[in-house]
């Protein structure tokens, strides 16, 4: 063997266990859409369907009192336009009544809502077996880290290949 090849050989037989060092220290993570789990996991659920009513009708009370506002607004602008400053100052103070009862009835309805999906996500055991099969996708797909996009607020950006979310929903229902 000339001098080349046996030092080739020297440095690959020196360098192999380097990379499999270099190989372990890579950390391969996973996110996963937990709300889109839940939803999906869900929904044909009544307390899940009862939500999402409550949701919608919120909504459209929302969408009635926006509209409703900006009518309000639309007569203001035509009696301050037509020098009926009167009127405009009613109508003013009429917007700022309804303007705050709608923040009032937002917060309210957000924290009702808030509440009755909190309530959602702890019954039934969902976690317990959103974890378990959280668990034999890291073990068979070997990830170290799954991360949730609801509650890891500090995840600014993530490649949608590391997205499990589907990979989650098809485990789960089968579970």
């Amino acid at each position: 063997m000339n001098f080349n090849k046996k030092f080739a050989l020297v440095l690959i037989c020196a360098l192999l266990p380097l990379c499999s060092v270099f190989s372990q220290t890579i950390t391969k993570f996973a996110v996963v859409d937990t709300s889109r789990v839940f939803s999906t996991y869900y929904r044909d659920s009544s307390a899940v369907r009862n939500y999402e009513s409550k949701k919608a009708e919120f909504q459209k009370i929302v969408t009635a009192k926006t509209e409703e506002l900006q009518a309000l607004n639309q007569k203001m602008i035509d009696a301050k336009e037509a020098g009926d400053n009167i009127n405009a100052a009613k109508f003013e103070a009429e917007i700022i009544k309804k303007a705050d009862y709608l923040t009032e009835y937002t917060n309210t309805k957000n924290i009702e809502l808030d509440s009755i999906k909190k309530k959602l996500e702890k019954s039934d055991g969902f976690y317990a077996k959103l974890y378990d099969v959280l668990g034999q996708i890291a073990e068979s797909d070997g990830y170290s880290m799954i991360l949730s996009l609801q509650q890891a607020n500090t995840i600014l950006w993530y490649s949608p290949s590391v997205d499990i979310t589907d990979k989650v929903i098809k485990r789960i229902a089968s579970y």
